[in-house]
């Protein structure tokens, strides 16, 4: 039975802001995670179980990619997702167990190349979440498939909020960097056992699908998916390389974790819009899809108001946040803001041409933004330091965003709506008006946040930016966010 575009809208929307509201979790959770471990574990432990952290990290970040978006596309066109589920499981376990063991085997030998012998219990202790993590993210993406995306935001709000009780428990009960890694291991078994329980995947039974097809989208994707990813990180590695100071970098480093939310945001539509897209098109309503992906291009243009806001209040946000020392991050912030609103278009658009059966065309987009931005690093970084490096990473991310968009045009000739983008233009001018008048003290600073947060979509309401039926779908979804009275 097809379902009506409404109908998809009304669940894209409330599984967009319940899959948002879990993933920022990350934010009060992991601040209060690090505020204690670095009282608790000293600057060394702290440094130890980060470095650990990080490089494990990276290696379950590497094997997720591979299958993330291949998983959710093909679970989402299934009529049986059970095949493609125990096979999608079965894979994430060969390639993350047999990365555990060689990771088991070169622990020492990466702990003394850091000048860190014991570093190397730490990494082989934490290891053990490689495998756990990895099927938990393949049953992630199993629910998204599937279309349960409030079991998706409860697993992953059960890891952000399980972590940091074990670790604190733990590491309370003198265990140290070993209980801070432990509990980050029983947080990955917690998120793995929900969503389990939300969508039972048959792993150990033998899997009746074809690899082929697979393997057909998950290596071109992992390709954009590492190419993204070294972009990412390109201006701060190269600001340092070219002469930077730590100092510069510590500035720099600190404007990038302020612009996440178009990020978070990103994490949160995209996998989801996939799943709808694919169960669209898997019944052939390929008018209803394209109306889908249009609104979605919809979605990230009206979001650049947010950067008109950051640019009015970065100087109190970073003072507020980072202290004045690091008032020079004010400037970086408020263009880096505007680079992850490219890089989310990138991804949005990555997320309609992998459903539009085009898996190598992302490809095609993100690999000349490595080059481009090499180049341009080369050319700003010795002369601008910082801001050049913010200049580059946001003008290529700008360009990106607009190849993305002539290859979406080129595959299904739609564009996100020329009026939006207008009314988007003009609530910038607005937003930034009444953000710089409207000067308060640092206590006030979240709430004067939150009201122009919620002045945006007043202020798109009155130039005409929603239908009725817009308005009637948001309408519905907070009431159905609201509890319900006992008659």
């Amino acid at each position: 039975m097809s379902s009506t575009p409404s109908s998809t809208n009304r669940q894209i929307l409330d599984g967009t802001v319940w899959v948002f509201l879990a993933e920022g979790l990350i934010l009060p959770t992991g601040l209060i995670t690090a505020g204690f471990l670095t009282r608790q574990l000293g600057p060394e432990g702290y440094g130890l179980f980060t470095l650990a952290s990080v490089i494990i990290g990276w290696i379950e970040w590497s094997i997720t990619s591979i299958f993330s978006r291949t998983t959710i596309k093909f679970v989402g066109e299934a009529t049986d997702w059970r095949p493609i589920g125990a096979l999608v499981v079965q894979l994430h376990l060969v390639v993350s167990v047999g990365i555990t063991l060689l990771l088991w085997l070169l622990a020492p030998a990466i702990a003394t190349g850091l000048n860190e012998p014991v570093l190397g219990q730490y990494l082989r202790l934490l290891a053990l979440d490689i495998p756990i993590f990895s099927v938990a993210s393949a049953q992630r993406n199993i629910l998204i498939g599937n279309g349960q995306f409030r079991p998706r935001a409860l697993a992953t709000a059960g890891r952000w909020t399980l972590r940091l009780i074990l670790i604190v428990i733990l590491v309370e009960l003198g265990w140290s960097v070993s209980g801070a890694i432990l509990g980050s291991i029983g947080a990955s078994v917690a998120e793995l056992v929900i969503a389990q329980c939300f969508a039972p995947t048959p792993w150990w039974r033998r899997a009746h699908h074809p690899i082929r097809p697979l393997f057909g989208y998950a290596i071109p994707l992992f390709a954009f998916a590492m190419t993204m990813r070294l972009y990412d990180k390109l201006d701060l590695i190269l600001l340092k390389a070219f002469g930077g100071s730590a100092e510069q970098a510590g500035i720099y480093g600190a404007a990038q974790n302020l612009a996440f939310i178009p990020t978070i945001i990103s994490i949160s539509f995209s996998p989801l819009l996939l799943s709808s897209l694919s169960r669209l098109l898997a019944t052939e309503e390929v008018d209803a899809a394209k109306q889908l992906a249009r609104q979605a291009l919809r979605l990230v243009i009206g979001l650049l108001p947010m950067g008109a806001v950051t640019i009015a209040t970065a100087p109190a946000i970073v003072s507020l946040i980072y202290g004045e020392e690091f008032g020079a991050t004010a400037p970086i912030l408020s263009l880096l803001i505007f680079s992850a609103l490219g890089l989310m278009m990138v991804s949005v658009g990555t997320t309609i041409l992998i459903a539009a059966e085009r898996p190598h065309w992302p490809v095609a987009v993100a690999m000349p933004m490595l080059p481009l931005a090499l180049w341009g690093h080369w050319q700003l970084i010795p002369r601008l330091d910082a801001m050049g490096a913010a200049i580059v990473t946001t003008g290529v991310a700008g360009i990106g965003a607009i190849a993305m968009l002539g290859t979406i045009y080129y595959r299904w000739q739609i564009l996100p709506p020329v009026a939006t983008l207008a009314r988007s233009l003009l609530v910038c001018g607005i937003i930034y008006a009444i953000a710089t008048a409207w000067s308060v003290s640092e206590l006030w600073l979240l709430p004067q946040l939150m009201i122009l947060a919620l002045m945006l979509p007043l202020l798109f309401g009155v130039l005409g930016e929603f239908s009725r039926t817009e308005l009637h779908l948001l309408t519905e979804m907070i009431g159905g966010m609201m509890p319900r009275r006992k008659q």
